[in-house]
């Protein structure tokens, strides 16, 4: 097998499992959405959508452009 060939099953094989892994986070935030187990304001739902949204467009980036900027911890505004 050539060398482009072993990278692209390396990549497949790796995007899958880390594609899995976010869609499973991503669900696990949409739990918090459940007013029975918990209390926040708009303010909360936005700069958690705000913070994912900026992750995404950073993400668009880098395959587009090859950029590498990094947030790797989220905290919520005052």
């Amino acid at each position: 097998m050539n060398e482009k060939k072993e990278k692209m099953m390396k990549f497949e094989r790796i995007a899958e499992k880390r594609v899995s892994d976010v869609l499973k986070k991503m669900q696990l935030i949409g739990n918090l959405a459940n007013k029975n187990n918990y209390e926040y304001t708009d303010k909360h739902v936005k700069q958690i959508i705000d913070s994912l949204e900026n992750e995404l467009k950073a993400l668009k980036n880098k395959f587009a452009e090859g950029s590498t900027e990094k947030i790797t911890e989220f905290k919520f505004k005052s």
